[in-house]
């Protein structure tokens, strides 16, 4: 997965979005594009709107397409569709 596909807004501090990167890596994934917020605020906004009003982190898109957070990202990979998502990536 380029990383330009796969992108988490994140905070350093967070369990949550180290649960999801973790399964990105059991994953295999290796490249992503991450926004800390306590590094990059102004990234904020911009997650809040491409989340449609989300606050929490992390929040996850691939390809563009909202995820949502950690919770909703081990819910695909429990139903297979995280495989899917991430192998129509490789492919191409």
């Amino acid at each position: 997965i380029m990383s330009s596909e796969l992108t988490l807004y994140t905070k350093g501090h967070c369990p949550f979005c180290r649960r999801a990167k973790l399964l990105l890596a059991e994953k295999g994934v290796s490249d992503w594009s991450e926004h800390d917020l306590e590094v990059v605020p102004d990234k904020r906004d911009e997650m809040i709107s491409r989340s449609n009003g989300m606050r929490t982190v992390p929040q996850i898109f691939i390809d563009g397409h909202h995820i949502g957070g950690s919770d909703d990202l081990i819910a695909l990979d429990q139903s297979g569709e995280l495989d899917l998502l991430l192998n129509s990536r490789n492919v191409a």
